[in-house]
């Protein structure tokens, strides 16, 4: 029995146990799907080193389209992650290089990639074990 009188259900009630606002779920939604995403954290990464021209980043990356490096690079661009500076010579030459924001996200993003180095076994253990059994 529920102690709400209005609970037309007659259920338990329960309290969120992190009560939050929709429009933070919103905003760290959004942020989620731009680092979260796996040309981002490649991108990052590679980035991490030092300013690379778009050619050198797509070749350092590997297996990535130019089309989706450029969306890649735009987005985090107007993120605030990346700059992108162009240079007056014949051909232009432009350089992307990671922001102060750009740098700070570094650290979880190689977080997030040490940590999957070291859980692949296990993951792919896992995955196996569930085919196995929903096969």
């Amino acid at each position: 029995m529920s102690d709400r009188a209005d609970d037309a259900q007659g259920g338990t009630f329960l309290l969120p146990r992190h009560p939050h606002r929709t429009e933070d779920c919103r905003a760290i939604s959004e942020i989620l799907q731009r680092v979260g995403d796996k040309w981002t954290v490649l991108v990052v990464g590679k980035l991490g080193d030092g300013p690379l021209r778009f050619n050198e980043l797509r070749s350092a990356v590997g297996g990535i389209s130019q089309k989706m490096l450029t969306t890649t690079l735009r987005g985090l661009e107007r993120d605030g992650f990346v700059t992108r500076t162009v240079f007056p010579t014949i051909p232009p030459r432009v350089d992307y290089e990671l922001t102060d924001l750009g740098y700070e996200l570094l650290v979880p993003v190689g977080a997030l990639g040490e940590w999957a180095r070291k859980n692949t076994e296990r993951v792919k253990a896992a995955r196996a074990r569930f085919d196995g059994i929903h096969a």
